[in-house]
Order: C-alpha cells, then structure tokens, then sequence
C-alpha cells in the first residue's frame, strides 16, 4: 500500500495543477472577452483537484460571487477535506 502513495500523491497534485490551470485560462479569458470554459467543466476539475480549484476561485477573485457555482465548489472542497482526513485516518492507523 505504501507504494500506491507517492502515484496517488502525483495524481491530485496534477489534478489540483489542472484545475488551477483551468481557473487561470477561463479568468483570463473573461478580462479579453474571449471564449468561457463552461462552469460544469471547471466544476468536473474540482471533482478531481479541490484544493487547485478553490486557490484559483480565491487567488484569482474568479467567480466568488457567482451562485449556485460558489456553492458547489464549496461543497466539493468540503467533500475533499473530508475524505483526505478519511484517508490520512486509515494511513495512520497502518
């Protein structure tokens, strides 16, 4: 089981990468009146990368105010905090 740790650990960090990435392109595209990302694929990012997407959300002051997808994304951090502390439990009780 200690093995599939380091590959799990690549895995989010690329995720959160690509969500953050997403959050980036789609704010910068806002500002040049250029082509969206549609709200149900940045959300499909944070499925995968929560912590990526919230520090984009946050960092980038992009779509903060923008309901029901502030409230989504909140929820699928909070469904991701959750299951890392599940996790980090069940590593640390071996």
């Amino acid at each position: 089981m200690s093995d599939a740790i380091p590959l799990c650990l690549l895995a989010l960090s690329l995720a959160n990468l690509l969500a953050f990435s997403l959050f980036a392109i789609d704010k910068a595209r806002a500002r040049a009146g250029g082509r969206r990302i549609p709200e149900r694929v940045l959300l499909l990012a944070a499925l995968f990368g929560a912590l990526g997407a919230w520090l984009g959300q946050r960092l980038l002051r992009h779509k903060t105010r923008k309901q029901p997808f502030a409230a989504w994304l909140g929820l699928i951090v909070t469904l991701h905090a959750f299951a890392l502390l599940a996790v980090a439990i069940i590593v640390w009780r071996g």
